[in-house]
């Protein structure tokens, strides 16, 4: 349930569509955007940080151009789901960059990895070194995405 410090303002609303698109963007940018001063706009930034509504700053990188073209999408189902097994398995995905992002997920599978590769014969050495070497994992099943239609990071506010 949010609580009333999630509440955003108008501001802040237009704040974070804009940093979401550029992150680069001047406080004097958003400033004139907002119809605020640059010194309110990096204090309201400064409050979106400590609330943790928004993290750092960082430049997106696009897979294909570094050699990982392949978007790939793995089910896992675990044998337990006790807590043992939950940090082994948690400690694998940390320790594997291909791994981009890890769902716990409901349904017959426990976990949804996406991970990018640089094509079938990574994404087999990552599943046998990485996921299927683990005790508590059962098994796992495998989606090849064809081509990214569309892919975003912004949320909608």
């Amino acid at each position: 349930m949010p609580k009333e410090s999630d509440h955003l303002d108008a501001a802040e609303a237009k704040l974070l569509s804009i940093l979401q698109r550029d992150a680069s963007a001047s406080t004097a940018d958003l400033a004139e955007a907002t119809h605020t001063s640059p010194a309110t706009v990096w204090r309201r930034i400064r409050a979106l940080e400590e609330r943790g509504v928004i993290g750092p700053p960082v430049r997106l990188v696009d897979p294909a151009k570094v050699g990982r073209g392949m978007d790939v999408y793995c089910q896992v189902r675990m044998k337990s789901q006790d807590a043992e097994a939950r940090a082994a398995f948690q400690r694998a995905v940390d320790d594997e960059p291909a791994i981009m992002e890890v769902y716990s997920v409901t349904g017959d599978w426990d976990y949804m990895l996406h991970m990018v590769v640089r094509d079938i014969a990574d994404f087999e050495a990552i599943l046998m070194r990485r996921l299927l070497e683990l005790d508590c994992v059962a098994g796992t099943s495998t989606i090849f995405a064809l081509r990214r239609i569309k892919h975003t990071r912004e949320v909608p506010i």
